[in-house]
């Protein structure tokens, strides 16, 4: 729905439209009356089998295994997609499904309330996008404190399966890392919301901490191709300088993570220096997950193959058209409709031109309309008009 809506936004298309419409009048008939939406947890008690339930995934009561299920990763997609479609079409179905759920969270989660952290990040995001267009506080508020909560394990009851905080970037209070570790998807949703908090409370400790991060990955952790992730196991960043080539993991969807958190860390600082890691990231690391056809993809990206070496998700060594685990192709459709938002930017008294793509557009700057057009075949050839 967040590709399509992006899609909208440029090609309108009423077949599409009405497409999505049908999918989010699913999605609001799923959600509980209260907000909740999880369907995995829903459609197991409104079918009388909670036994299916599983105290090592879903957890058998709401939020009781946030370290290892996505009850929360999924509606910060979901806030993310109802920003998106709000925005492109102006209708407010899926974004009123989005703050239900949103009010029901911060209404549960909170210092005063139940203190805990999903086990993977994403919801950071997608409140900061709800704060954007509602301009409520609280959203903001509750990103911070899902982010301000790592690292605190004392308000927290025991869950199953959790014996690695590192893996999820629990170890240690956001603003004492300093160091890339864990599953690298996990890692890079975490530093793209700590950039949009700094950016939007002006915090010097999260500045600080996501400065010092950024450092530790640009100069220890990438591959020269924009990739990021040197092990299968844990889809983990390795240690400092472990960059190895046939084993690389490089996930797809971390390539296009480090794309959000470039983007972002470039809108804190404005220095060139973030939007030539995206750059990177964007021309190497992303489109190799993608074939020319656009419908098959690689899930892992490593820099050397022997012809036989089955690196790819589900045993393979070919790029595939899906994955028992989906979020790389569908990562990719979001990304694809939205460059034309990456190209430029600008402040009350400047444009930048932040990525080489023949595009055209008007801005105001300083009171004065002004139109820019590029001409270019970059990559394939330097000459920028």
């Amino acid at each position: 729905i967040e590709g399509a809506a992006y899609s909208l936004q440029v090609h309108p298309d009423p077949a599409l439209d009405g497409y999505l419409d049908n999918l989010i009048e699913r999605i609001a008939a799923a959600q509980e009356a209260d907000g909740y939406l999880y369907t995995a947890r829903t459609i197991a008690e409104r079918n009388g089998t909670p036994e299916k339930l599983h105290d090592d995934r879903e957890g058998r009561t709401r939020w009781s295994q946030l370290r290892v299920n996505h009850e929360l990763y999924n509606v910060g997609h979901l806030y993310e997609a109802a920003v998106a479609h709000y925005l492109a079409t102006g209708k407010r179905a899926l974004l009123n499904v989005a703050l239900k759920n949103a009010d029901l969270i911060d209404r549960v989660f909170g210092p005063e309330k139940k203190r805990d952290v999903p086990g993977h990040q994403e919801i950071e995001m997608g409140l900061v996008k709800l704060y954007g267009v509602t301009g409520e506080e609280r959203y903001l508020r509750l990103a911070k404190f899902f982010l301000d909560e790592r690292g605190h394990h004392e308000h927290r009851p025991a869950q199953i399966n959790f014996d690695n905080p590192g893996y999820m970037q629990d170890h240690r209070p956001v603003t004492e890392q300093d160091e890339a570790v864990g599953h690298a998807v996990r890692a890079l949703y975490m530093y793209s919301g700590m950039a949009d908090v700094a950016a939007l409370t002006g915090e010097q400790s999260y500045i600080d901490a996501i400065d010092r991060i950024w450092e530790n990955v640009v100069g220890k952790k990438l591959y020269i191709t924009g990739g990021l992730g040197a092990r299968h196991h844990g889809e983990a960043f390795g240690d400092n300088y472990e960059l190895p080539n046939a084993t690389a993991y490089n996930e797809t969807c971390a390539a296009i993570a480090n794309v959000f958190w470039n983007q972002r860390m470039f809108q804190l600082h404005g220095d060139g220096k973030y939007i030539d890691v995206l750059e990177r990231s964007l021309y190497n690391g992303f489109l190799a997950g993608v074939d020319f056809s656009g419908d098959k993809f690689f899930y892992v990206n490593p820099l050397e193959f022997d012809g036989e070496y089955r690196f790819n998700r589900d045993n393979s060594r070919e790029r595939l058209g899906w994955f028992n685990c989906s979020c790389c192709p569908t990562n990719v459709v979001r990304v694809f409709p939205s460059l034309s938002g990456y190209i430029y930017a600008q402040t009350d008294a400047a444009l930048y031109v932040n990525l080489f793509i023949a595009s055209q557009t008007t801005v105001t700057v300083q009171e004065t309309a002004v139109q820019v057009t590029q001409q270019t075949n970059y990559p394939w050839d330097g000459k920028i008009r």
